[in-house]
């Protein structure tokens, strides 16, 4: 696999939770990189990127809750996720894009690579 996430769980309400994406191919720096959820019975949906340049962007439904952020050192992406709510129960995944530049409304089909997901539930 070349994206391999980590850090899941089971927590309560209004705790904390950092998910990390290592990269096991290619170099964390060159591409953009996001973290999307998947709910059951939902549509995916995108959470946050970060560009190969540091630029990051969020979901209205995660700011100023979840920080995206890469190790370029050790080819990580991490997800910090604080006071987590009962809907942000999903599967969680990291994924590459094939350019640097991420989208202002980035897509499924901007992004080539995805990881094998981590379950992260939040109880009441």
């Amino acid at each position: 696999a070349q994206l391999v996430e980590s850090g899941g769980g089971s927590v309560q309400a209004g705790e904390s939770l950092r998910l990390s994406c290592v990269r096991q191919v290619f170099p964390t720096s060159d591409y953009c990189m996001g973290w999307w959820r998947e709910a059951e019975g939902k549509e995916r949906e995108s959470l946050a990127t970060i560009d190969a340049y540091g630029t990051t962007s969020y979901a209205d439904s995660v700011k100023d809750r979840f920080t995206i952020s890469k190790d370029n050192a050790k080819n990580t992406l991490y997800l910090q996720m604080n006071s987590l709510k009962p809907e942000d129960t999903s599967k969680y995944y990291c994924a590459r894009a094939v350019i640097g530049r991420c989208a202002n409304s980035p897509t499924e089909a901007d992004f080539r690579y995805w990881g094998q997901g981590t379950q992260v539930t939040v109880s009441s």
